[in-house]
């Protein structure tokens, strides 16, 4: 089973030295950084009003029952964000973003009793924004959608097809980074807006960052992306941990509900306690064996909104 988790930008962390293409690179948290309106001057901060939201979403075969639940909470979530207003009484400028967990791989050939074997390769968008017809015009939805509740849910059905290796806390940093850098959707990121990712699996993270990767057919994935590393990615981007904000919604243990089984996510986990462990409360993990997504989404709102609410955003001048 695959699911969705809620990340945001801001992470600090230091991961392993084995790093893969344009990962880390000279990710030095100017990306994106000159596409706020409410930056403060002359030393000012300004208090949050925007937000930056992605979803991060397991497209693999046993998603199914998961998407439809998401198809079906979604209008709530897009309802609570477009009406919620900050502590100074201002509506949010947000936008959404969707992607998957999944990446392009290749299969190493193995030998069997009749001869060399290998499945075949496996796509996926690398942390692109997934866009469908009917779904809503531009690469991300934002504030100006006047049918934002239909328009996610219908994104929200980004297929079963996907990789059958979910990467979320890999590509939630390149959908927010990598993506950014190479002009694959561009401005999404502003300075002056609360950084927040979601991610959703039934499985385990299994982040590989090496292009071309050889997966054996027989055996587990080589795992080389660490949560601390997406943590460090989301630090440098935002400038600052207090600028992002993460929900996860995936196995805690392993567990069954209505959508089938789960795996223990933990390396999901990890990354939660990690990212609050300067002592904030600004990621959460729901368990998607709750068997209703409303659980996980109405945390993951009231985090962000706690966020936004107790933190300020933009960049001393």
């Amino acid at each position: 089973m695959k699911a969705f988790v809620f990340v945001a930008a801001g992470l600090v962390a230091c991961g392993p030295s084995t790093r893969g293409d344009d990962d880390f690179g000279d990710d030095d948290g100017s990306n994106g950084s000159n596409n706020g309106s409410n930056n403060g001057s002359n030393g000012q901060m300004d208090a949050c009003k925007n937000m930056d939201i992605v979803f991060v979403v397991d497209d693999s075969g046993s998603m199914s029952e998961e998407q439809s639940n998401l198809g079906t909470n979604f209008p709530m979530f897009a309802t609570a964000i477009q009406n919620f207003t900050t502590n100074a009484g201002d509506h949010l400028d947000f936008r959404i973003g969707i992607t998957t967990t999944g990446r392009d791989l290749t299969y190493e050939a193995i030998q069997t009793p009749i001869g060399p074997f290998a499945p075949p390769p496996e796509f996926g968008p690398n942390g692109a924004f997934e866009m469908q017809p009917n779904c809503g015009a531009g690469k991300w939805l934002d504030t100006s959608d006047t049918t934002l509740p239909t328009h996610l849910a219908c994104r929200a059905n980004v297929g079963t097809h996907g990789a059958s290796q979910e990467m979320p806390l890999l590509m939630a940093k390149r959908a927010v980074v990598d993506r950014e850098m190479d002009g694959t959707q561009p401005g999404f990121v502003r300075d002056d807006a609360l950084l927040a990712v979601v991610m959703i699996t039934d499985e385990d993270d299994s982040s590989n960052t090496q292009d071309g990767t050889l997966v054996p057919a027989a055996g587990a994935l080589p795992i080389n992306w660490q949560p601390a590393d997406t943590i460090t990615a989301f630090d440098q981007l935002k400038g600052g941990r207090t600028r992002w904000a993460a929900a996860a919604i995936a196995g805690m243990g392993n567990c069954t509900s209505s959508f089938g089984d789960a795996v223990n996510a933990a390396r999901i986990q990890d990354f939660v306690t990690q990212a609050n462990s300067m002592g904030s409360t600004q990621a959460v993990f729901s368990s998607i064996c709750d068997g209703d997504l409303t659980i996980g989404l109405t945390a993951a709102l009231q985090t962000f909104q706690d966020a936004c609410n107790n933190i300020v955003i933009g960049r001393q001048q």
